[in-house]
């Protein structure tokens, strides 16, 4: 069950990483630069400026998702080792 889930975890990872390249690929950048602007704002600036911090909150809670289950499952483990 550990490999399956180091699996999922890589898979994730791997999905991370293509989420990533495509926000900064020519399709999204180019919906996103016209001469339009909110707040005064251009829509490129502020799509750089929303969704770069955006993807990295959700790598972080990736991160902090994964370490707060590896130490509950070391928990677990040390648990049932001790008599």
């Amino acid at each position: 069950m550990k490999e399956s889930k180091k699996s999922l975890i890589r898979e994730a990872w791997i999905l991370c990483l293509i989420l990533g390249l495509v926000m900064i690929n020519f399709p999204f950048i180019h919906i996103f630069n016209s001469a339009q602007s909110i707040f005064g704002l251009p829509k490129l600036v502020l799509y750089f400026f929303i969704g770069w911090p955006l993807s990295i909150g959700v790598i972080w809670y990736f991160v902090h998702f994964i370490e707060k289950d590896s130490q509950n499952s070391s928990a677990v483990i040390k648990d049932k080792s001790e008599p």
